[in-house]
């Protein structure tokens, strides 16, 4: 049992993968898309639950994400149509986003994405509302909302990077340790 939230958290990242082999948008992409959304929740709640939470699970768990949120930006990017406005915002977002991870690395010496409240529903925005945004609406609202939130969960990670004496990888948020 030790094993087994890792191993979900490294088959989120083959899934992700195969994101890359796949047509965009068909059922396949959809099905696998789900799958790495389930083993998500999964790998936590299975990490919680048999008592292994583990450093290299977070890693694992962060790395994971990163990928897939990587995969799907080369997949979709092409389909979305983006403004441009939209698309510096992404940018922006992507730079910070890079600037708290270097922080991280250089203050405590180990890849240091923070597991806050707004990262995880960045996530769940993404997750829910990316194939929305692709599929059924062709309004820039839901990308909107999908940067505010990242915009949000990314300033906080960074003004956490910045003010933390030490690691804290399962930070709430700024206000709850």
């Amino acid at each position: 049992m030790k094993w087994l939230a890792n191993t979900i958290s490294v088959f989120r990242m083959f899934l992700a993968l195969t994101l890359l082999l796949v047509r965009p948008l068909s059922i396949v992409f959809f099905a696998i898309y789900i799958l790495c959304g389930i083993s998500d929740v999964l790998d936590g709640y299975v990490a919680r639950k048999t008592d292994t939470t583990s450093k290299l699970g977070e890693k694992l768990d962060s790395v994971s994400d990163f990928i897939l949120v990587a995969v799907l930006l080369i997949i979709v990017y092409p389909i979305l149509n983006l403004t441009v406005p939209i698309m510096i915002w992404i940018a922006v977002i992507a730079i910070v986003r890079a600037l708290s991870i270097i922080i991280g690395f250089v203050k405590f010496r180990t890849l240091a994405m923070i597991h806050t409240y707004g990262n995880k529903m960045t996530g769940v925005v993404l997750f829910v509302f990316l194939p929305l945004a692709l599929v059924f609406f062709k309004s820039d609202v839901l990308f909107y909302v999908i940067c505010a939130v990242a915009s949000a969960a990314t300033v906080e990670e960074l003004f956490i990077q910045i003010t933390s004496k030490e690691l804290q990888i399962n930070r709430k948020s700024i206000w709850i340790k």
